[in-house]
């Protein structure tokens, strides 16, 4: 069975036989599944949480609005 492996900046999960493996000199290993990642992350050097795109970027959000709504629905004394 083939490895399932997930984009290291949005997320989405790679198909075998495509995709960009990185090696960082420390030795970690970063996958992407699109040029568009790799150049975000390697060359940009975007954060996937402040990129709108990312899987990351929507869970930030949807915690910020359950924290939103948790605060509006506490009673007030």
């Amino acid at each position: 069975m083939v490895e399932e492996r997930k984009c290291s900046f949005c997320g989405k999960v790679i198909t075998p036989g495509t995709g960009k493996m990185f090696v960082k000199r420390d030795g970690s290993v970063l996958f992407f599944d699109a040029n568009k990642c790799y150049k975000n992350m390697i060359e940009l050097k975007r954060v996937p949480r402040t990129t709108l795109w990312t899987e990351k970027a929507h869970s930030e959000k949807d915690a910020r609005l359950k924290n939103a709504a948790a605060k509006a629905q506490a009673p007030k004394e």
